[in-house]
């Protein structure tokens, strides 16, 4: 095959062709002609070099005009900066590979992960919440070795390429059609091997440690707010750098409150007589002021009174939620001779209208009782 033929027809596209038919017909023509599944083929090699300087071009908007109006001499003498026929060697084209099938089929080494994240469930209180607070906490994690300076090696000491996998991290195997990468069992994907090992970190570049850290809680925090510490998490191995730490929130539970949102709920007993009559009670509230709730005479039991701007703050934000006041009657249990004369007597005046609620549930018991007479 010629392979020194127009792009358009390397690709085999029309010179119309989208960005999506053009990177459709490089994914076909690129697996079928990879040299990992043609090992020893010099003209699938060739092939595959073709086509994905072809598409380099391509699918770059500017290479593709300049090589529509002038053809591959836009690309000589370094024009356009790249794309031509001296181009970049086979490791330039896998990398335009790599970006569409990952490295499946030889991907260039990787360095050492970064240290995993870690997670601290920390309990704070209802008011440590609302008024937000300076934490330290303790944690066993993974540091970076002070010895080696993370390096794994000690002082003075070198590192040499891993003879194995001959420094790319990966060794490769045949397995049936497909020839598979795993990372190396000697470096362990670095490509490289400690000569002589740190003696304080075992040549990992890291040990345990146990380190206090200051963490701000912003006011307004509920239950289950995550809030992340960057770079606190574990140390990478071998220099790696090192994870986040998520801080978990937990509310204990408060004496008088409930939480839903910002909103603060609480239940107030208040008695019959004010009820009745109507009164004022003073709730104190989490932002320490007296909070003054105007009770209407006559309130039942289960009614709810709301103070505008009396609940928890807004999270990273402006303003703060209502509190929600439950009133619950309370019937009395103990009363003087005097009391309960003072109720017979009002018994003896009642008319039926100061409890409608009473009077219309017994006058629709007496209708259904009256119906089954009948």
């Amino acid at each position: 095959m010629n392979l020194d033929i127009d792009y358009y027809e390397l690709l085999e596209v029309e010179r119309t062709a989208d960005e999506k038919t053009l990177k459709s017909a490089y994914r076909r023509i690129a697996m079928e002609c990879h040299p990992d599944r043609n090992p020893g083929c010099d003209q699938s090699e060739a092939r595959f070099k073709a086509v994905s300087q072809a598409y380099d071009v391509l699918k770059d908007p500017q290479k593709r005009a300049a090589y529509d109006r002038l053809g591959k001499a836009a690309f000589e003498n370094g024009g356009m900066g790249g794309g031509g026929q001296g181009g970049g060697g086979f490791g330039d084209f896998s990398d335009i590979f790599e970006s569409f099938f990952g490295d499946a089929f030889g991907g260039r080494q990787r360095g050492p992960a970064r240290g995993a994240d870690l997670r601290y469930d920390l309990e704070i209180s209802l008011d440590e919440a609302f008024h937000g607070k300076d934490a330290e906490i303790t944690i066993d994690v993974a540091t970076a070795c002070g010895t080696c300076e993370g390096s794994g090696a000690t002082p003075g000491s070198g590192k040499r390429r891993c003879n194995l996998c001959a420094g790319h991290g990966k060794v490769r195997a045949q397995q049936g059609f497909f020839v598979v990468e795993r990372t190396c069992p000697t470096c362990h994907g670095r490509g490289e091997v400690i000569e002589d090992s740190c003696r304080v970190c075992a040549g990992e570049g890291r040990k345990d440690e146990r380190k206090t850290i200051s963490v701000n809680i912003p006011p307004g925090v509920d239950e289950g707010t995550r809030i992340r510490v960057a770079g606190k998490g574990e140390a990478g191995p071998y220099g790696a750098g090192a994870g986040d730490l998520y801080i978990f929130i937990h509310l204990s539970r408060h004496k008088v409150f409930e939480r839903d949102g910002t909103t603060l709920f609480c239940r107030v007993p208040v008695s019959f007589t004010t009820a009745a009559l109507g009164g004022e009670i003073r709730i104190p509230g989490l932002d320490g002021a007296e909070h003054l709730i105007i009770v209407p005479e006559g309130i039942q039991s289960g009614k709810q009174l709301r103070q505008r701007g009396a609940g928890m703050p807004v999270l990273q934000g402006r303003g703060r939620g209502d509190m929600v006041i439950q009133i619950d009657v309370e019937t009395p249990s103990k009363l003087s001779a005097r009391q309960k004369e003072i109720l017979r007597e009002f018994r003896e005046t009642e008319t039926g209208e100061e409890c409608p609620q009473s009077t219309g549930f017994f006058d629709k018991l007496k209708g259904i009782w009256d119906g089954i007479a009948t």
